[in-house]
């Protein structure tokens, strides 16, 4: 699905400030709710996990990607596994899902997940999420992205179609030999709507508290939504 590909892109997109800024607004749920024992699914490369060490908060990560886990043990974060969702085996009083996690999931997946999420969690824990909404994927992730540094040349050229997000990602990278070598690869996300979200959380066992409408990107109407739900 491209995600390997992906994490090796990651660190030149600039997303810092927009990575901070939503990982303020997690955090503050956690914090105003008390939360601990949180599960981070769709960890990435652990900065999250950071922020809740650094808030004295347990917490443990999983991630599809076997390089954005390496990443995390490069940077010395041991509490991560490469691991599926439906493999998890301890209980958890609170789970996220940040950055577009739950955009990578196809509708017809999503009902498992969603299940599989209420499997993890104890009674009355907080499962808190964002997705992009429609203005988020229509006017702001289509586009095209190139980055030229001395070692690196990468293009990124996204299109919104048929409810779905579909970015090509294309990385040159100059080996030893002063060679490039040419990775190519796609990742596709899809638009899930608030009616077909709330219905499938409830069939899964949760109670939407609220949904939050988030500007992450500083436009005038909301990218993203938060979610923030409690297993009934």
């Amino acid at each position: 699905m491209g995600l390997d590909l992906y994490a090796k892109i990651e660190p030149y997109l600039d997303f810092d400030e927009e990575v901070y800024n939503l990982h303020n607004e997690f955090m503050s749920h956690v914090m105003e709710k008390e939360l601990d024992n949180i599960l981070d699914i769709g960890c990435g490369q652990g900065y999250f996990l950071q922020n809740l060490a650094l808030n004295n908060k347990k917490a443990f990560g999983i991630d599809l990607s076997q390089s954005q886990i390496d990443f995390c043990k490069e940077k010395g974060i041991e509490n991560t596994s490469c691991l599926a969702l439906e493999d998890v085996k301890e209980k958890y009083d609170c789970a996220t899902a940040i950055f577009d996690v739950i955009n990578y999931i196809p509708k017809n997946e999503l009902k498992k997940f969603f299940m599989d999420t209420s499997k993890v969690l104890n009674d009355n824990a907080y499962f808190i999420f964002d997705v992009n909404s429609l203005f988020g994927f229509d006017e702001v992730a289509q586009g095209c992205i190139t980055i030229d540094r001395k070692d690196k040349f990468i293009a990124i050229d996204a299109i919104y179609e048929d409810r779905k997000l579909i970015t090509s990602l294309t990385l040159f990278s100059k080996d030893e030999n002063g060679k490039y070598q040419k990775e190519k690869d796609k990742i596709t996300q899809y638009y899930h709507d608030k009616k077909s979200l709330t219905e499938l959380l409830k069939k899964a066992g949760f109670e939407v508290e609220e949904i939050k409408e988030f500007n992450l990107h500083g436009f005038d109407e909301a990218d993203k939504l938060i979610y923030i739900c409690r297993k009934i």
